[in-house]
């Protein structure tokens, strides 16, 4: 389970796109469940609360993921993302991480000044302070997720056309790139929902089999919305898939709904 959950906290941020109006608001909440088949792993959940950072108001985005059950037993897992981000331009003022990964743990802090192009960050268990260059408009992992959900580009994309970010992760910028496969009726909890699929391309090694060994599901209406995730990892394959919701700015578009 090592790693799992920062990874769906990373690839859940492929969940995009939608010109006016926008695709979320303050109060938005969604949780999904993380299974190997029918069985449980663990959850994933995220929630829009609003904050002031530089006497203005902001949107404060917090991300939770933690091993349940029998996965619990075998490799604990308590993992915090937050981010603060401006509500016009989506650039981040700052994020936390605070992970505990069987016994691996960071508790960090970044605190962005868009106009150096650089980011402060502080690790509380290191004791630490360093300042990091970034390229301009940075995103974090969190504020990342919701730049992407208003991306002006998604609806000109042809199958096979990808859209580039830069985010810091890390300590370092990296270009988190996401290819358009094509669209699906995909079937939900809640019934037959229409979708948007991508692919975010991803580092092969330990934990995945391949660059591109996780697809992404997201609702083809006005909220973006992630619907599921599914991984091929380097020993077996899971899947998250949307378990709950509310909140959402934008009616949910469902084709079919479950009896």
């Amino acid at each position: 389970m090592k790693k799992l959950i920062v990874a769906f906290l990373v690839v859940i941020s492929v969940s995009f796109d939608s010109q006016k109006p926008e695709a979320y608001d303050v109060g938005e909440w969604f949780k999904f469940r993380i299974h190997y088949g029918i069985v449980t792993a663990g959850y994933a959940t995220l929630e829009v609360k609003e904050a002031v950072k530089e006497n203005k108001k902001v949107y404060h985005a917090i991300g939770k993921g933690y091993t349940t059950g029998m996965s619990r037993w075998f490799f604990k897992v308590d993992d915090t993302y937050e981010s603060y981000f401006d509500k016009i331009t989506n650039q981040p003022y700052q994020f936390v991480r605070k992970i505990d990964e069987g016994g691996y743990t960071k508790n960090q802090e970044g605190f962005f000044n868009q106009d150096k192009n650089s980011v402060l960050v502080k690790d509380y268990k290191k004791k630490t302070e360093k300042t990091f260059a970034v390229t301009e408009n940075v995103q974090d992992i969190l504020s990342t997720f919701y730049f992407l959900r208003n991306h002006p580009d998604i609806n000109t994309l042809k199958v096979g056309e990808s859209i580039v970010v830069d985010m810091f992760f890390d300590d370092e910028t990296f270009k988190f790139k996401l290819k358009y496969i094509g669209k699906e009726d995909l079937s939900t909890k809640f019934g037959t929902v229409p979708s948007m699929i991508f692919r975010p391309l991803v580092q092969s090694g330990r934990v995945f089999k391949e660059e591109e060994s996780l697809t992404v599901w997201i609702s083809d209406d006005d909220n973006k919305l992630p619907l599921r995730i599914k991984a091929s990892l380097a020993v077996g394959s899971l899947k998250a898939d949307l378990d709950g919701f509310k909140g959402l700015k934008n009616p949910f578009v469902i084709k079919v709904k479950t009896k």
